[in-house]
């Protein structure tokens, strides 16, 4: 998962939520990453994101954290062109791989952005400017004394609530019955949101998140997925 979040120890290095495995890029992977970047990519150093001269428009903005293998992302663009989506991703070989899908379906709606979503959260996002937040199967890190390092933490749901435009929604999902609790108890308790299943509930998959190969694998294993809504009052 792409994140880094601040550790309160003297030396203020970063906890990361998210381990770097690059893992071997493929050639197409690589041509893509080199030739689409200019179409598709948004570098970070040039501080807040314009979205409308980024997409040449103004419209619903999406803002999806660690999109992996952009399968997710792609088909949600392509069933809801009137969106724009925003996608980051930590590893080059995901995003590598959904440029070179970008361009073979032709979309304009989307952009990339291969970096630590908390700094670009932090540095390039505009406060009220996302209609959407979603965060799909973060990194558990089940192991108790590695908790520190998910990503859902209060600083980080409150970063999140500073970029949702009131009326905007925070969308998570997880496969580990633990990490969904440990999410509904922070977001249930973070000032600014309301639970749109109610308290304490959660929801069925929304049409809005594809069903993806990863979950329909789970699901034969009989495992759960929990969604969670929470809008931005």
């Amino acid at each position: 998962m792409t994140v880094s979040l601040p550790d309160r120890t003297p030396s203020h290095r970063p906890i990361r939520s998210f381990v770097r495995r690059e893992g071997r890029i493929t050639p197409s992977q690589q041509r893509a990453l080199a030739s689409l970047w200019p179409r598709y990519g948004l570098d970070t150093g040039a501080g807040l994101f314009d979205f409308t001269e980024i997409f040449c428009r103004t419209a619903p903005r999406v803002l999806e954290i660690g999109f992996g293998d952009g399968v997710s992302l792609l088909q949600q663009a392509q069933t809801r062109p009137e969106s724009d989506y925003l996608g980051v991703e930590v590893h080059r070989p995901g995003a590598g791989r959904l440029l070179h899908a970008l361009e073979m379906a032709g979309l304009t709606n989307v952009r990339v952005v291969c970096d630590d979503a908390v700094a670009v959260l932090r540095q390039n996002i505009p406060g009220r400017s996302l209609d959407t937040v979603q965060l799909f199967f973060p990194d558990p890190w089940p192991k108790k004394r590695h908790h520190k390092r998910r990503i859902v933490q209060p600083d980080f749901v409150q970063l999140v609530r500073a970029k949702l435009r009131s009326g905007g929604r925070f969308h998570l999902a997880t496969d580990w019955e633990d990490y969904a609790w440990h999410m509904m108890d922070l977001l249930s308790n973070a000032p600014g949101f309301r639970n749109v299943a109610g308290s304490g509930r959660f929801l069925p998959r929304p049409d809005t998140r594809p069903l993806t190969k990863f979950e329909r694998r789970g699901q034969r294993l009989g495992h759960g997925v929990w969604d969670l809504i929470f809008e931005c009052r």
